[in-house]
Order: C-alpha cells, then sequence, then structure tokens
C-alpha cells in the first residue's frame, strides 16, 4: 500500500525534474536518480536503483535534438519503483511491464507540455518588444507550470488509483509464463539498446582503440576482482574462529570484506582516457565534414 505522503513526495519529485532537466540539469531529471529518489521515499533505495540503473542505460544514446520528444524514462522510473515496493513486484519485471510502457506513454504528455508553453513564450516574444523585464521573467517562470503538470499530474493519477489495476496486469503477465519469461528477458536487453545507440552516434572509427582498450581493462579488472571475492568467501567458510581476542564474545572470526569490481574505478580509468582523448584533440587540426563522415551517422567532435 502506497502512504498518501509517499504519493506527494513523488508527486512533488515527478514536477521538479522536468524543470531541472530543462534549467539547471543538476541530473536530478535522470532515471537512475529517480529511482534512488524513489526507493528513499519508498523504503527500499537497492530496488530502485536497481530500476533506476536499468532505464539510465536504455536512454542512455538517446537526446531530445531539435525538439524531439522521447520516452520519459525517468517517470518510469518513478511508478516501477514505487509499484515494485509496494506490490512486491520483481524489479526486472517492473521494468518492463511499468516502467516501459508508462515511459511511452508519457511522449504524449511531454508533446502537451510543449504545446502549451508556445502560448507563454508568444507572451515573453511580446514583453521583449515592449522591454518589459518583469513580463519576461514572469511568463518564463509561468512556462514552467505545464512542464510540471506534465509529469506530476500523471505520476499523481497512478500512485493514487493505478495500484489495484497494476497488481491485476501483472498477477496476469506472472500467470502466464512464457510471456512473463519473455519480458524479463526484454528487460535485460534494454540497457544494450541503450549502449548501442550510443556507439552509433559516437565517432568510433576514429576511437576504436579506445574502445577496445576499455573493454580489455573491465574485462580484466572483473575476472580479478571475482577471483579475490571467491578468495574471501572460501575462506570465510573454513576459517575456524579464534578464542581469546575479542573482548565480548570471546571469537575473532573471518570477516569477508571483499566486494566486486567497484565502479568507481572504471570511472577513474575512464575519466584518465577521456583526459587523454581530449588533450590529443587539442593537437588535431578541426577538418570540414565530408560525404563519408557524414553519411556514416557519427557525430563528430567538430559538429557538436
Amino acid at each position: 500500500m502506497i502512504q498518501w505522503w509517499q504519493i506527494l513526495l513523488l508527486t512533488l519529485y515527478s514536477a521538479y525534474q522536468i524543470c531541472d532537466e530543462l534549467t539547471i540539469n543538476t541530473s536530478a531529471g535522470s532515471p537512475v536518480f529517480a529511482g534512488f529518489i524513489a526507493g528513499l521515499v519508498m523504503g527500499d533505495l537497492g530496488t530502485g536503483l536497481v530500476i533506476g540503473a536499468s532505464l539510465q542505460l536504455t536512454v542512455l544514446g538517446v537526446g531530445t535534438f531539435g525538439g524531439a520528444s522521447r520516452i520519459d524514462a525517468t517517470s518510469g522510473a518513478v511508478l516501477a519503483t514505487a509499484f515494485s515496493v509496494a506490490q512486491g513486484i520483481d524489479p526486472e519485471l517492473a521494468v518492463t511491464t511499468i516502467a516501459v510502457p508508462v515511459a511511452a506513454l508519457l511522449v504524449y504528455t511531454d508533446i502537451l507540455g510543449r504545446m502549451t508553453t508556445t502560448y507563454f513564450a508568444h507572451r515573453i516574444d511580446t514583453a521583449v518588444e515592449r522591454f518589459d523585464y518583469k513580463g519576461i521573467e514572469r511568463n518564463y517562470l509561468l512556462g514552467a507550470i505545464p512542464w510540471a503538470l506534465s509529469r506530476a499530474l500523471p505520476v499523481f493519477l497512478a500512485l493514487a488509483l493505478g495500484g489495484s489495476f497494476v497488481q491485476t496486469v501483472v498477477d496476469f503477465v506472472d500467470s502466464v509464463k512464457w510471456l512473463a519469461a519473455g519480458l524479463t528477458l526484454a528487460g535485460r536487453m534494454l540497457p544494450g539498446l541503450g549502449f548501442a545507440i550510443l556507439l552509433h552516434y559516437l565517432p568510433l572509427k576514429r576511437n576504436l582503440h579506445y574502445l577496445a582498450a576499455g573493454f580489455g581493462i573491465t574485462a580484466m579488472l572483473t575476472v580479478v576482482y571475482a577471483n579475490i571475492q571467491s578468495l574471501g568467501t572460501a575462506v570465510a567458510s573454513y576459517l575456524e574462529p579464534i578464542n581469546g581476542l575479542l573482548p565480548k564474545d570471546g571469537q575473532l572470526s573471518f570477516v569477508n570484506n571483499f566486494k566486486g569490481l567497484p565502479m568507481i574505478g572504471i570511472a577513474i580509468i575512464g575519466a584518465l582516457l577521456a583526459i587523454l582523448h581530449y588533450k590529443n584533440s587539442q593537437r588535431v587540426t578541426v577538418v570540414a565534414p565530408t560525404a563519408s563522415n557524414v553519411e556514416s551517422g557519427e557525430i563528430e567532435d567538430d559538429e557538436l
């Protein structure tokens, strides 16, 4: 059961996140941040991060260039996390049965939000002609209201009215085993799709060595940390407690603190490679786009 204060907090966050994404852009409107906030509000941070990270990878290479609308994975993460925790739905199943359909459906509210803000945009144009600076500021702030409602209203209605309906849909999906298995598999493939979209628009032909190096380093570190973690688990399971060394219970047992591959290590390696690439690019002469690199579909550095 979702409490009223949880509905209120998630609705307010949904209203804020789209305004943040369009203005100051602190990453509070990203799916992984939405999963974090929703998990914190619902009392299950792990589920929120799993769902948010899955949707973040799904839209990793998707943008809104030229004012185009895209799926609202952020609102999808909020609703999927809320219903996953409240209804006890598996996170992977929540991504495919709730998050993805909601994200696709909210494309229409995104378009509605874009259309309604044109009213305030025209009022701003009129205020500019009159040098009415207060009018410019006022209409700019009023333009945030349709954007906020385009996310907050659907999220509020879904959280307030959709609990039983969502549970009915999920129970039906669970009863059809092949459908549940297929949706779960699709949910696992979505992050790969996000990476594929991102790689399509990156200049890989010129930087294939960085991609190969990153893949190789990640693979090697994963193997190393996996072996260390397995060693720690084996030692913890076979080591006998040593008596007389701890003051409370008189026993000292081995505590397995060997964890898997930390993402901070991968992030540091990625930052080093990015800095190296940036320094190298400063020594490269800018070349005008040719027919070959335009037709390839890649976005070159000098085209950004």
